[in-house]
């Protein structure tokens, strides 16, 4: 087997041997990558507890009533958490109606203005036609007037 070292301008998928007997199988490491979640925590929290209740100075009835407070006191502090949760989200509910109902009253306010504003301007394009109408049909008669005078 015959070593040789890798320069920097070498390419790296050679191997840092040659062995003329061997065919070159490269060596390859597998890597697993896991994300220590929320879950790994709460496992790790209850087998610690579990042991700890495993190995505690305590009678049984002790202990079971020890287990009963606590998870009486869980169950008050998760309903607490989840009626919290519950009236934010009912809050936060109301505010984003109330905004939408805001922003669409404002909407149809905007569109019956602008339609006012069509209205009032096609009634005067109407009326503006109108008296021009008025004022050409006069010329007409007297330019026919003097046509004829002549």
């Amino acid at each position: 087997m015959r070593w040789r070292t890798r320069d920097q301008y070498e390419d790296i998928d050679e191997p840092d041997f040659l062995d003329e007997d061997e065919e070159f199988d490269p060596p390859y490491v597998v890597i697993e990558k896991r994300d220590m979640g929320i879950g790994s925590l709460l496992l790790g929290i209850v087998l610690g507890a579990g042991a700890a209740l495993l190995f505690a100075p305590q009678t049984g009835e002790e202990t079971r009533r020890g287990i009963a407070r606590s998870a009486r006191r869980v169950q008050q502090n998760a309903q607490g958490f989840v009626e919290d949760v519950s009236g934010n989200v009912a809050d936060k509910f109301r505010e984003v109606r109330d905004s939408v109902e805001e922003r669409i009253e404002a909407t149809l306010d905007a569109v019956d203005d602008k339609k006012r504003k069509v209205s009032n301007a096609y009634q005067a394009g109407r009326a503006a036609a109108r008296e021009a109408r008025g004022e050409l049909e006069q010329r007409i008669a007297d330019t026919k007037a003097t046509y004829k005078e002549s």
